[in-house]
């Protein structure tokens, strides 16, 4: 039986080979350095290790924080950035034992293929990683509201949070959660059914001014009363996605249209309440708003504006109406290869083309034709 002593010297072997690869270009053969040849681990100075392991997979990072108590501080002190989604299991207690180390991170992936975290592992994030502003804990279904809390008092910093899948979250505690995370850019809450309520759309409105990307997906108890709030609070927003929100209507959308002038994505599949109106508020806003719009940017209007659009399966549409849209946001694609405008099951749309299929099939009229 190979004892866990040797195990643990062929790992740090292993992780002093791949150090050195990349040091030497993947050369193979030792790293010269101020007329000095690397060829132990021992050799390697600081400052060069703190270059190498930005370069190395995370994994072989955490390894060589085990060869000595100079790297494991060195590379504690200077990573920033850290994924530990390649565990596939006991990811909790790594969490737990690397949190108290890595306390200079910012950016923290621990997206699972099964539920591992719990609740005491984000309690250690936000005990220790107040520099994170990138944190994704998507489908972390064991955690609880005790984790949001957590994250609201220890990780203040955060920009970008998804939370994707986390089916146990409450309104009230994503609320908590906004009163203190202030600064977040990009929300993801897709799945989150429990969490993204009407309520939660207020408090997101009230506090994080400076939200410019939210993912709603199937998220059914959203109505036209938070997505008016969002619109209203959130005007840098950018990308929203509101597919499966059945319960929103042209009232939603027509709140995005007048205060969010720099919407450029925005996804309503199988938003079946949504008619001619809501469309047609999208295309005036751009025509009421040209002249601000042109100022605030300097010559880069044709820039502004919906460049992806989802309106898969909202029945109620004609073409008149998405025509007009097409028209007016030229960026809206219908033909092959691009399909920024997305229309599948609304067979009362195949009329509907963008600029590129009708000049195209201008070209393809204007050919002769030569006779056989």
């Amino acid at each position: 039986m190979i004892s866990k002593a040797k195990v643990r010297s062929e790992e740090l072997n292993s992780c002093f080979e791949k150090l050195l690869m990349v040091a030497a270009g993947n050369s193979g053969v030792g790293v010269r350095m101020e007329g000095a040849v690397i060829t132990e681990w021992k050799d390697i100075p600081m400052e060069l290790l703190l270059r190498i392991v930005p370069l190395v997979d995370d994994r072989t990072a955490i390894v060589a924080c085990g060869v000595c108590c100079g790297w494991r501080d060195a590379i504690c002190f200077g990573l920033t950035q850290l994924s530990l989604s390649w565990c596939r299991k006991n990811m909790n207690n790594l969490v737990l034992s690397l949190a108290p180390k890595f306390t200079r991170l910012q950016t923290l992936i621990l997206r699972q293929e099964y539920p591992q975290l719990e609740d005491n592992a984000v309690e250690a994030i936000a005990n220790f990683c107040h520099d994170i502003q990138e944190l994704d804990l998507s489908k972390s279904f064991k955690l609880s509201d005790h984790s949001l809390y957590a994250l609201a008092r220890g990780c203040p910093n955060i920009t970008k949070l998804n939370i994707s899948g986390c089916t146990s979250f409450s309104d009230g505690a994503l609320e908590y959660l906004t009163n203190f995370c202030q600064k977040l850019k990009i929300l993801n809450l897709c799945g989150c059914v429990k969490a993204a309520t009407d309520r939660a759309l207020q408090a997101i409105g009230r506090n994080c001014k400076m939200l410019q990307s939210l993912n709603l997906g199937w998220c059914d108890n959203v109505g036209d009363i938070g997505v008016m709030s969002l619109a209203y609070g959130c005007p840098d927003l950018k990308c929203l996605d509101l597919c499966g929100c059945v319960r929103i209507t042209d009232d939603s959308v027509i709140a995005l249209a007048d205060k969010c002038l720099h919407l450029r994505s925005l996804d309503l599949y199988y938003c079946r309440n949504i008619t001619d109106r809501a469309m047609y508020s999208l295309a005036h806003s751009r025509v009421n708003n040209k002249p601000s719009l042109w100022q605030s940017m300097k010559g880069r209007y044709d820039e502004e504006g919906l460049r992806s659009l989802n309106i898969s399966q909202c029945t109620a549409l004609t073409p008149s109406a998405v025509q007009t849209l097409c028209d007016t946001f030229p960026a809206l694609h219908t033909c092959s290869g691009r399909h920024t405008l997305v229309m599948s099951g609304c067979l009362s749309l195949t009329s509907v083309h963008c600029a590129c299929a009708v000049q195209a099939h201008r070209t393809l009229n204007t050919i002769p034709h030569t006779a056989h």
